[in-house]
């Protein structure tokens, strides 16, 4: 899976960090993928989540800007 925009990565409705806790759905920058291959993500400077890489999508809203730079 390839990010274009590593600042602006949402999660996926129902996401669990490796604690088992639900993660927010919400806006949150990729700062790296461990060894073990654990995303990490940020919400902000005090709120940071590892979750499945695959768990990860492009933010709907860099979508919706591209969908309407093409019309």
């Amino acid at each position: 899976m390839i990010f274009d925009d590593l600042d602006n990565i949402e999660v996926k409705p129902e996401t669990r960090n490796h604690r088992g806790c639900f993660v927010q759905e919400t806006s949150y920058k990729l700062v790296s993928i461990d060894r073990a291959g654990w995303a990490f993500i940020c919400m902000n400077d005090a709120v940071c989540h590892y979750v499945d890489p695959d768990n990860l999508r492009r933010s709907t809203a860099i979508e919706s800007d591209k969908d309407l730079a093409q019309v």
